[in-house]
Parts: C-alpha cells; structure tokens; sequence
C-alpha cells in the first residue's frame, strides 16, 4: 500500500525542467498537462531539436517521483523518471538506427516536419536500436502552470547566453 495517490500528478504538472545527463547531453521539458509536453534538446547527437505539444503517458511512482514515457514520430522511445526531491533524472531514449545514422534529419522543430519524420522512420532503417540510458542532475525548475504556450517557443539556438538564469 503506497503513502501517496498515485493519480495526483500534481506536483509535475506545470513545471519547467533543465536538466544535464551524465554524458553531458542537456535538454529540457515542460510538462504541459498530464498527457501533454513540450521539450527542447541543448546539446547531443540532437541538439536544437525542439517539439511541442507531445504526447505522452505520465504516472507517479513515489512521494515525488514520476515517470514520463513517449514515442515520437522518428520512432525513437522515451522514458524518463523525474524525482524532483532529489533532483535527478533517469532517462532511456531508444533511437531507431536512421536516427544515429543521420541525427541531423531530425534537428528541427518536429511540429512542422511530422510527415518527414514518419517518412524518415518508415524508410528505416530501424535496427540494431541504440540504447542511451544515463542520469541526468535537474539544474533548473520553475512552475509555469498548465498550458503556458511561452515556455518552450523558440529552438536553443535562440535562448539568451545565460539561459535559464536570466528567467
């Protein structure tokens, strides 16, 4: 029997996450609504790929602890634990191989690409999949309420230099 409700996903929703993986690779999510996220990638193999309005599956798995699932139109999956009591991040990303083999086919904002993507993934190829799977440190978070279309608008190419700090 767990201490919390499992449905209450109030404690993410809303909230603006900058976060470093392990690896160096930097990104950040805005959790719009319980279904519903927008992110943008800093640095990687995708770095200044942005999406907004994602699809996903959110569940809360502890006190607070939450993970975040997704599969994007390139085919890559997603899965993320967020604990924001201890301020880390436990993402898995599974890149189908036509991602690793051209990344920069996907460095765009996705919303006005989504055809591309699916016609990308549906040509392939798609195995072997390449596993990333590494904590990430939570630098930033804010709350910026439900569907606030501002958060996450504009690729990071784009941000000031000192980034989220100036917020």
């Amino acid at each position: 029997m767990s201490n919390f409700d499992k449905n209450d996903l109030n404690g993410l929703v809303g909230k603006h996450l900058v976060y470093t993986y392990d690896n160096g690779w930097n990104y950040e999510i805005y959790v719009k609504n319980s279904t519903t996220l927008d992110y943008r990638i800093h640095s990687g193999i995708v770095g200044n790929r942005w999406v907004k309005d994602q699809t996903t599956y959110i569940v809360r798995v502890a006190k607070a602890a939450y993970k975040i699932s997704w599969t994007e139109p390139t085919g890559t999956d997603v899965s993320l634990i967020v604990n924001l009591e201890d301020n880390v991040f436990h993402g898995t990303i599974f890149f189908p191989r036509w991602v690793i083999n051209n990344p920069e086919k996907t460095v765009c904002f996705q919303n006005e690409h989504i055809a591309e993507m699916k016609a990308y993934r549906d040509a392939g190829p798609a195995y072997p999949t390449e596993v990333i799977d590494e904590f990430a440190t939570i630098t930033f978070v804010r709350d910026c309420g439900e569907n606030n279309e501002s958060v996450i608008n504009c690729p990071a190419s784009e941000l000031p230099r000192n980034f989220p700090h100036n917020l």
